[in-house]
C-alpha cells in the first residue's frame, strides 16, 4: 500500500480507541456515532490487510499487528501534538520547555538544573512531578521534552529512550548544628541504634544504604522514611534527628549553618540522569542545558560553610 492511500483520519480513530480501550467512550470523546467509528476502523483494517482488534466478550484486545500500529500512531499523533504546542508557544513569542522530574528527586537539584532558563525571557517552563513510569509514558507521547531521574532507564525497540548521565553525589548524614557541630560519625559503622530519617523504600538510594548497613551489621532506628525529598528536607531541618540524604537537598541549611554534615560515605552515591526520546524535535536551549548539566550540583558544594569545606 502506498502512503497516499493511508487514511490518517481512520488512523486517528484507531489510536483513540486503542488508547482508551473502549469503543463507546472513544466515540463519545471523538463526537461520532459508535457504528461510524467501528466502520472507519474496519476500513483501516481493510487497507492494512490485517485485523487490529480481537474481541474478548465485550472487551477489545489489540492483535500483534494492532500493537505495532499503535506504537507508530502514538509517535505520529504525539509529534503532531508537540508541533501544535511548539506553534502555540511561538505565537506567544515563547519557547516552551517541558520538564518532568521523578517525585524522589531533590527539588533543589531540579531548580539548579533549570536555573539557566529562569532568567531567559523567551522561555516558558512546564514542570511536572510523578512516578518514573508515568513520566516516561508522557515522554513517549511527546507531552514532555526531558525527564530528570535518579535511576537509569534502558532503551529497547518499544521504548526508544536516550538516557544521559548528568552527575553524581555522595550521600551524607546531616544533623542540627547545635548538637553536631564538632562531632563526626563513620557511615555506617557509628549509626547502630541511632535515630535516623532516611529515604523510603521506593527511593533509589535506600537499597544501597540498607545493603551497606547489613554488610556492617548495623541496625539504625528509622524514625522517618520519606520518598519526597522536600519533606525529608523539612524533617532534617526540624526534627533534631540525623538524616541520610544527598547534600543538595539541604544546600541552603548547610550554607546558613543550621545543619552540618556529620558523616559521609563515598560508597553511597545518588546518580542523576536526563532521559529523552530518540524521536523528538531538538531544542537548542535544552541541548545546551544537557551539555552543561554538571553545574546543577555546584551550588550545594560551593555554598557549604567554609568550616565544613575544610573538614570535608
Amino acid at each position: 500500500m502506498q502512503l497516499d492511500r493511508l487514511n490518517f483520519h481512520h488512523l486517528l480513530y484507531f489510536w483513540r480507541v486503542a488508547s482508551i480501550g473502549h469503543l463507546t467512550r472513544a466515540a463519545e470523546e471523538l463526537h461520532v456515532a459508535q457504528s461510524a467509528l467501528s466502520t472507519q476502523i474496519r476500513q483501516l483494517e481493510d487497507r492494512l490487510g490485517e485485523p487490529l482488534f480481537e474481541r474478548d466478550g465485550r472487551r477489545l484486545l489489540l492483535t500483534e499487528t494492532g500493537r505495532m500500529v499503535l506504537s507508530y500512531a502514538e509517535n505520529i499523533f504525539g509529534l503532531g501534538q508537540e508541533m501544535l504546542g511548539r506553534l502555540a508557544g511561538r505565537s506567544e513569542g515563547m519557547l516552551r520547555v517541558r520538564v518532568g522530574s521523578v517525585a524522589t528527586l531533590s527539588r533543589n537539584y531540579q531548580e539548579n538544573w533549570i536555573r539557566p532558563l529562569l532568567g531567559d525571557p523567551t522561555v516558558a517552563l512546564t514542570l511536572e512531578s510523578g512516578r518514573l513510569d508515568e513520566l516516561l509514558e508522557r515522554l513517549l507521547q511527546h507531552h514532555l521534552d526531558v525527564v530528570l531521574s535518579n535511576e537509569a532507564v534502558p532503551a529497547d525497540a518499544d521504548r526508544p529512550f536516550h538516557c544521559r548521565f548528568l552527575d553524581s553525589q555522595a550521600i551524607s548524614v546531616v544533623g542540627p548544628a547545635d548538637a553536631w557541630k564538632r562531632r563526626r560519625l563513620r557511615v555506617p559503622e557509628d549509626l547502630h541504634g541511632r535515630d535516623l530519617a532516611a529515604p523510603g523504600p521506593r527511593h533509589a538510594l535506600r537499597s544501597q544504604f540498607d545493603a551497606l548497613c547489613i554488610a556492617a551489621d548495623v541496625k539504625p532506628r528509622f524514625r522517618a522514611e520519606v520518598d519526597d525529598m522536600a519533606m525529608l528536607r523539612l524533617i532534617a531541618r526540624d526534627s533534631g534527628w540525623l538524616t541520610v540524604l544527598p547534600e543538595i537537598v539541604v544546600q541552603d541549611e548547610l550554607r546558613t549553618g543550621s545543619l552540618v554534615r556529620v558523616g559521609r560515605s563515598e560508597a553511597l552515591q545518588e546518580h542523576f540522569y536526563a532521559i529523552t526520546t530518540t524521536h523528538r524535535h531538538r531544542l537548542e536551549r535544552l541541548e545546551r542545558l544537557l551539555e552543561g548539566s554538571r553545574r546543577a550540583l555546584r551550588p550545594a558544594r560551593a555554598q557549604a560553610p567554609a568550616a565544613a569545606r575544610r573538614r570535608s
